[in-house]
């Protein structure tokens, strides 16, 4: 049985409380949110694990590294605080179960993992991809499982979790480029937290394109744009990968916009929000951060998760925000064309 590596003791030490006293969705004093830690580690009820959004932020608030989020959502599975609506949870854990179906590119030891979105493929083309294009994983068999955590649903990820990786290291790769930032974050924090072994290298795919990128330089033709950047929930898992947006906007010649709502203080997408604590909730969210992106002359809000794209891409273009995920922003930069776009002519429902 797979535990998580969390000690008490580093919570009984602490001073700060900062998984709860820094919580954007919960308001607790010191005093306060020591009482309420304390009953999540001993398996009591709290509200905190009705409260919590599942926007993993706390994880990144701990400086312990003692995984306070993976902590809650165990919690939260034991006591049968659903995340998300039942239908939902359901939904997801039925629709990317394993089903024995391998969907493979030309498979070399350096491959591209597109995850469970076929449309990563069509970001992962040009001349910063020119040497994994073809060679791809895709699908059940390979999908990281971290969106479990937006469902309480821990079990899932400690039975699934092992198999991919051994499914991953069966295809003879030494070196996986992760395209969704929730595979980097998978390899790289829940695994390492479960006492799971990686077998092969994994680079997130900013590294990679930050490297090609300064290979490249002489087809950068700097941006000089204002964005605003949109730090996806799993990114809080790997902290230590945000300097490569710095880097990146650096060398394409793009200024990171210094807004209330980025770094540590970021806000989600709001999608998880909206499903778990109703559409009130989660366009506050929302408005807030667009209304931030608006406030410091956003010309572009760069996206590094698909799933952001999906919630948020139309609403910042209607306030004449341009949306572009950051393999995008890159290819304009080096005279290549943007893949993912929002429809030109809005679909009639």
């Amino acid at each position: 049985m797979l535990e998580l590596k969390f000690d008490k003791k580093k919570c009984a030490d602490c001073k700060a409380v900062s998984c709860l006293v820094k919580c954007q969705y919960i308001d607790l004093n010191k005093t306060e949110a020591k009482k309420e830690w304390q009953k999540v580690i001993n398996g009591e009820d709290s509200f905190v694990l009705d409260a919590c959004t599942t926007c993993y932020a706390c994880e990144e608030y701990c400086p312990f590294g003692n995984h306070p989020f993976y902590l809650i959502v165990e919690r939260q599975e034991e006591k049968n605080v659903l995340a998300a609506p039942r239908a939902l949870i359901k939904q997801w854990v039925n629709m990317c179960a394993p089903s024995g179906k391998f969907m493979l590119g030309d498979v070399k030891e350096k491959t591209a993992s597109l995850c469970f979105m076929p449309r990563l493929g069509s970001l992962a083309q040009g001349k910063l991809f020119e040497d994994v294009a073809t060679s791809w994983i895709l699908g059940a068999e390979f999908f990281c499982n971290a969106v479990y955590l937006h469902f309480s649903r821990m079990s899932v990820i400690k039975e699934r979790l092992p198999k991919v990786i051994e499914n991953i290291s069966k295809q003879g790769t030494k070196e996986l480029i992760c395209l969704h930032d929730e595979c980097y974050a998978t390899y790289n924090s829940l695994a390492p937290a479960y006492g799971i072994e990686v077998p092969f290298k994994t680079i997130h795919y900013m590294e990679h394109l930050y490297q090609k990128l300064k290979a490249n330089k002489t087809r950068i033709k700097p941006l000089n744009a204002k964005v605003a950047y949109q730090r996806n929930c799993s990114t809080r898992l790997v902290p230590q990968i945000d300097h490569f947006v710095d880097d990146i906007f650096g060398l394409i010649g793009v200024t990171r916009l210094d807004r209330e709502y980025d770094r540590e203080n970021a806000l989600c997408c709001g999608a998880l929000i909206w499903a778990s604590k109703g559409y009130d909730a989660g366009h506050d969210v929302q408005q807030r951060n667009i209304d931030d992106m608006v406030k410091h002359g956003a010309e572009y809000c760069v996206f590094n998760c698909p799933a952001c794209w999906d919630p948020l891409a139309e609403k910042v273009a209607k306030r004449s925000i341009k949306p572009i995920h950051m393999i995008d922003l890159c290819k304009l930069a080096i005279g290549e064309e943007q893949a993912l776009k929002l429809p030109e002519v809005p679909l009639e429902v």
